[in-house]
């Protein structure tokens, strides 16, 4: 579905996470697009330290102090031996920067998590994000940066016209 709306497209950079399910998902767009993905560790997700790979329930049970004020105000920094907002948005604003540095003209394309894409988009609106989501990012969406000029816009957000109904998930962003 991806495949098909970017198809015919050219674009002259193609980036993704490192992480399996962002670039598996990526190599199979690559082949509907004809660009190998290049891998990279600055479009990983944010690193959860020792909340990484347990659920809510599991953080709620075993940081509830944490949990508790992460669940009153959102903040990377909460999360104990996590990557915290500064780094993580430092991380974000860099591997952006780059791109921007190496592609001065054309389309480049970037598969990535909801939380660098929160990132990107809170830094081109002049807001940090500290762990709160305004935006709702669904799997295999399609979020636009723009750069004109010397400014980034935003073109769009979250577009899912190509995924079939089934394959919207209601569920939180990110």
């Amino acid at each position: 579905m991806l495949g098909a709306r970017l198809a015919g497209r050219r674009f002259v950079g193609f980036y993704a996470s490192d992480l399996r399910r962002a670039f598996e998902t990526a190599e199979v767009l690559g082949g509907a697009i004809d660009i190998e993905p290049e891998p990279s560790t600055a479009f990983r997700e944010v690193f959860l330290g020792e909340w990484e790979g347990r659920t809510t329930e599991e953080i709620a049970a075993e940081y509830p102090e944490a949990w508790a004020s992460w669940v009153e105000e959102p903040d990377w920094d909460v999360v104990p031996g996590g990557e915290g907002a500064a780094a993580f948005d430092a991380r974000v604003a860099a591997a952006t920067d780059d791109l921007l540095q190496r592609h001065e003209q054309g389309d480049v394309l970037v598969v990535t998590h909801g939380g660098v894409i929160q990132v990107a988009l809170h830094r081109v609106v002049g807001r940090p994000s500290r762990g709160l989501f305004p935006f709702k990012i669904q799997n295999a969406s399609i979020t636009l940066i723009e750069k004109r000029d010397a400014r980034m816009v935003v073109g769009g957000v979250n577009d899912i016209g190509h995924l079939e109904p089934a394959a919207v998930s209601e569920v939180g962003p990110g």
